[in-house]
């Protein structure tokens, strides 16, 4: 494996970048945009192996895309709980699309995408709690979409239509240690992407240094809907809560930012 310094990294992701159309090391692989950058690095996933590498993080995504940038995953409090597992995919699931074929007849989903500003169809809302320093989420039946009216019923012979009791929740200086450790730097490269005869190639155009994690990015991100709490789990699976964001709103969670 190389090893890099800062700039060291920053001189080979330019070399990169002027090598233009670069074709898809991964076939097949939904990350392959990330990995054939990793595999041009010689790095190992996730894994920079610079100073400080604990303090740094490669992120990469196509240009143009309307899909989210995971920042970290991390499960709600009370942890003794299991919220997910234990209270939001037995009590609010719903049969998973691949049941009784994929899956077993018995088979129950629970994903939602959560914003802070709107509610989901299915009555969920993330609040940013200033007084008490929690991030929550929130459910309210009377915002379910008719076209969910069975579910509805479901859930109200399950555990009721009330508010949920506790409701799962992250601390801010829980979410700023993660947040923190995860996210306090980043490198963010951007990728144009093109098929020719069956095979896709990569173009990495943009590069930035993302310096100084800020909670009140994140905070104000959830506020204002460019950050999502997405939960996705199944019977037996919980694929783990997420944090996302929208990508261009990358720069909003950072003190400073530096275009290469």
């Amino acid at each position: 494996m190389k090893t890099y310094t800062k700039e060291t990294l920053v001189n080979e992701l330019q070399k990169i970048r002027s090598m233009g159309w670069i074709p898809n090391a991964r076939p097949g692989n939904d990350g392959g945009i990330g990995n054939t950058l990793e595999d041009l690095l010689g790095i190992e996933e996730n894994n920079l192996p610079i100073p400080n590498a604990n303090e740094w993080e490669l992120k990469c995504q196509r240009e143009n895309t309307t899909s989210l940038v995971t920042l970290f995953h991390m499960e709600p409090s009370p942890r003794a709980f299991k919220f997910v597992p234990n209270i939001l995919l037995p009590n609010f699931g719903w049969h998973h699309k691949e049941a009784g074929k994929k899956y077993g007849s018995k088979e129950m989903s629970f994903r939602q995408t959560i914003s802070g500003v709107s509610w989901s169809d299915r009555g969920f809302m993330a609040i940013v709690d200033r007084v008490n320093r929690k991030v929550l989420i929130s459910f309210d039946s009377s915002k379910i979409d008719d076209k969910h009216a069975h579910w509805r019923d479901m859930v109200n012979v399950k555990t009721g239509l009330t508010e949920l009791n506790p409701q799962p929740y992250w601390g801010f200086d829980d979410l700023e240690h993660k947040a923190g450790t995860k996210l306090l730097n980043c490198f963010f490269v951007q990728a144009e992407s093109k098929r020719e005869k069956g095979q896709t190639f990569f173009r990495y155009s943009n590069i930035s240094i993302l310096q100084k994690f800020k909670l009140e990015g994140l905070l104000k991100g959830i506020e204002q809907g460019f950050v999502y709490i997405d939960f996705d789990a199944r019977t037996g699976h919980n694929h783990g809560t997420k944090f996302r964001l929208r990508r261009n709103k990358f720069s909003e969670l950072y003190d400073t930012v530096i275009e290469i």
